[in-house]
Order: structure tokens, then sequence, then C-alpha cells
């Protein structure tokens, strides 16, 4: 895939936020030594680590040389010199120093081979350390569903390849329950539907488009991807209809572990 696009990515930036929010709310964490935000995008989870833990040395990582860029942007070495982002693949992500939290948010969808991964992430921390994950769980809903639709039909789907295979199929409440809780001191899962105003079709599109649409048309010429995302729009359209107040109203289910490393 091309790189990452922060400026497309943070112009939703308040409801990205708000679930990282309430992640980071329910880490029972009083205070941390090291905290790591694996997959920091443009620093805005990062700047809530900040906040959090003010005496903590903060390590941002991503896959994302312009994510990283921006979040270096947005919390300068001048300012925050316990603060330092560097590339990495979460995949073979490893710390030096075993961190007392590790801080997940919308990443570890991108990521495949869970089963492995996350007790992976949960044994690598300190002892009572805490592993704090939210996902995106939306496959199934009209905005995921007709990306898949659209990359199926004969026009794009040669272009765009085997979408099936563009992002990791995650396991579920129980599923992540059972995965953990032999590891696990405690673990706390749940998960939220945010319910997102959006101005129109064209909002949702562009949502969508700094994340999950990305694998469908990042492949596509630029002729191919404005077709597609005219037929995507338009089937959007009919989706999500507009509500009384003319914007539509957009479902966003989220899922959300928290599971502390046995002292």
């Amino acid at each position: 895939m091309a790189d990452w696009n922060p400026a497309l990515y943070t112009r939703y930036e308040d409801e990205r936020t708000r679930p990282a929010r309430d992640l980071l709310a329910r880490v029972p964490l009083q205070s941390a030594g090291l905290a790591v935000d694996l997959g920091c995008g443009p620093g805005n989870s990062t700047e809530l680590l900040v906040e959090r833990f003010p005496s903590a040395a903060v390590v941002g990582t991503d896959n994302s040389p312009s994510m990283i860029e921006s979040a270096r942007e947005r919390l300068p070495e001048a300012r925050f010199p316990k603060v330092r982002f560097e590339l990495s693949d979460i995949a073979s992500w490893q710390s030096e120093t075993p961190p007392d939290l590790i801080y997940a948010n919308a990443s570890l969808q991108w990521v495949p081979a869970h089963e492995t991964l996350l007790p992976r992430l949960l044994q690598s921390l300190a002892p009572g350390g805490v592993l704090a994950i939210q996902m995106p769980d939306n496959r199934d809903e009209p905005t995921h569903r007709l990306m898949r639709e659209v990359a199926a039909e004969p026009a794009w789907a040669q272009a765009i390849g085997d979408y099936s295979k563009l992002r990791t199929e995650l396991l579920g409440l129980q599923g992540y329950y059972d995965l953990l809780a032999p590891l696990a001191g405690s673990i706390d899962i749940w998960r939220t539907a945010y319910q997102h105003p959006m101005d129109s079709a064209k909002a949702i599109v562009d949502w969508v488009r700094s994340t999950g649409l990305r694998p469908f048309i990042d492949p596509l010429s630029p002729q191919l991807r404005e077709s597609y995302l005219a037929e995507y729009e338009r089937r959007i359209d009919a989706a999500y209809p507009a509500r009384t107040d003319g914007k539509r109203l957009l479902a966003f289910p989220r899922l959300f572990i928290i599971a502390t490393r046995k002292a």
C-alpha cells in the first residue's frame, strides 16, 4: 500500500480519539515507567499517554514514515524530551525494556496472527503491566461490506485482487478472552458501537478512505480509482439515508481489550 495520509486521517480526529480516550480511561495503572503506543499514527493517542503519565518515558511506533513525521511535529523532542518515535513493524516489534503499558489503539486489526501476537505482547510486559487494545470491529457494517461488494465487480476485481486478505479477521470477544485468560491476571473486554453524525455520504467515504478503504483503492489506476469511489459512494448514499437533520448516522463498532500480566 501507499504511505498513510496524516492530513486525511486527522480530518475526523475528535471522533477517532474518542475511543482512544475510552480505552485509556479503563487502564488500571496509577503510574508507568515506560509506556508504548503501538501504531501511534499522527501522535494523537501518544499525546493522551503523555497527559495520563507525565513522568513516564513514552515510545510511539508506526510503520508509516509520514505518520511518524506528523507525530514528531505534534510532540517535538524539544518540548517532550521523554517522548520518542520510531519506525517499526508491529508483527516483529519488541522492546529492550519490558513496558508497563502497551497501548494499541486502532492498529492491531492490520496485523495478522493474533493467536500468537497478543500472547507475545502480553508476556513482553513488566509484571503487573497492562496490554490495552482497541480495534474497529466493523467488517459487517455497510461501509466495509460495500467495499468488498464493489471490489468483486468485474470493472475492479482484477486490479484489486483477493480482497478477503486485506484485513485481519478478528477473533471476537470470546475468542480473545479464551486466548488471553490463561496468561493474564485480569481481563476487561467489551464492545461498543459509536454513532457518528456525518454531513453526507461523501463524508463517510472520506472517513474510510484514510483507513479501511486504502487497500482497495491503492492498487487502482487513477481512472479505476475514480470510478470505484463513485460507485462506492452511490451505494453508501443508499445504505446511510439522511436523518431528520440531513445528516447520516455512521455506526462504528469497536472492540476493547485490557489484559493485565500476572505480577
